[in-house]
């Protein structure tokens, strides 16, 4: 996948992340949610969120971003984002994606593990390469699994229903159906989103209350 990506000129892959956010922002399952958690994406091999987390803050939703944990081996913390001004000063972490720090103006930052904190609707994941079975191969660290996991065990005992699972995909990242190795602790996505359309659509209502 790797060798694939580096094919692919950056033009062609700005133009199909354009393409991405514009789905995403008319999805009726987008409109509809009030918080969502995005990526901040790396400098290359994934979908580019820049845009895509912009317009969730200019459209009034509540955003939470993924921070590794270095004191815990595969974790991650999801953190509130309070504004455009908080997002543009995020410094760069691990791997070279932006993470935030912990507290914002001298403030610790929500938490969406917190008991208090708004129930995530979305979370858009990133990922190495993703099947037409809705089956995601990430870096193999496994932090989404753990996170989704342990998510979804705190919410459930207050009858919170679990997130969306939306993959953003670049077109040459969706492989065939079975392409994609999986374990029986990888989360299937619910709906994978690349330029050529969304996988995961026609079965998404009913389902996503299955484990993966």
């Amino acid at each position: 996948m790797a060798a694939r990506l580096r094919t692919v000129s950056s033009s062609d892959i700005q133009q199909q992340c354009r393409m991405i956010t514009e789905l995403v922002l008319a999805s009726p399952f987008f409109r509809r949610s009030n918080t969502v958690s995005c990526y901040l994406s790396m400098p290359a091999g994934e979908v580019d969120t820049s845009a895509l987390v912009s317009a969730i803050l200019h459209s009034g939703k509540t955003l939470f971003v993924p921070k590794i944990d270095v004191t815990s081996d595969g974790r991650m913390a999801f953190l509130k984002i309070y504004s455009e001004d908080d997002l543009r000063t995020i410094p760069s972490g691990t791997y070279g994606i932006k993470e935030p720090d912990f507290e914002w103006l001298g403030r610790r930052r929500h938490n969406a593990l917190d008991d208090a904190t708004e129930t995530l609707d979305l979370i858009f994941m990133p990922g190495v390469a993703f099947d037409r079975s809705l089956s995601r191969l990430g870096h193999g660290k496994g932090y989404y699994d753990r996170f989704i996991s342990s998510y979804t065990d705190a919410k459930s005992a207050s009858g919170a229903r679990r997130p969306l699972l939306v993959a953003l995909a670049l077109r040459e990242q969706v492989l065939e159906a079975g392409e994609v190795p999986a374990a029986p602790y990888d989360w299937k996505m619910d709906v994978i989103i690349s330029p050529d359309g969304m996988l995961g659509v026609d079965m998404m209502e009913g389902s996503r209350d299955d484990d993966a």
